[in-house]
């Protein structure tokens, strides 16, 4: 199980290969790691979580390639045991859920022109289906907003999950 010393290991290809499936974007790895030796858990997140805060237009996109579509399983270039893991409340087999998602979905990525992203872990379809609906009325820069954050969100919680392995 990966742990802050392997984070902190002078091997950057591990660490680098372990923080990429947190967030791949490399500006976020390279400050990521630029920060090591971290002395606590808690600053390693603290690090990552200012990393985060700052993504550009470029870096989102970048990061979105390596999420599934809501409702959808991950396939190769996603990341695809902590996209199976943060899915988990949204029961793919509901026939209901699934037409759903999919209408949603595509509702978005025609608004936005790109796939939905939220933090979904601990979160059944029907809180995704809210929140996606709540955020298809979102102007285009509070959107871009919201994605930075649920992409910091989602990284924090796959580093956490790496270091912290008793939180799964």
């Amino acid at each position: 199980m990966p742990s802050i010393e392997q984070l902190n290991s002078p091997d950057d290809d591990e660490a680098r290969a372990l923080l990429s499936g947190c967030l791949s974007v490399p500006r976020w790895v390279d400050e990521v790691l630029a920060g090591r030796p971290y002395s606590s858990v808690e600053e390693l997140l603290g690090a990552a979580d200012s990393a985060a805060r700052t993504l550009d237009a470029d870096e989102v996109e970048t990061a979105l390639a390596g999420h599934p579509r809501i409702g959808e399983r991950a396939s190769s270039g996603h990341n695809m045991s902590a996209s199976e893991h943060e899915q988990a409340g949204i029961d793919r087999r509901d026939a209901d859920v699934s037409a759903r998602l999919a209408a949603a979905n595509a509702a978005y990525e025609q608004r936005f022109g790109r796939v939905f992203l939220v933090r979904a872990a601990g979160r059944s379809a029907d809180d995704v289906l809210t929140e996606l609906d709540r955020r298809l009325a979102n102007d285009d820069i509070t959107e871009e907003r919201e994605v930075v954050d649920n992409l910091r969100e989602i990284a924090l919680l796959r580093l956490e999950e790496l270091v912290r392995p008793w939180r799964r």
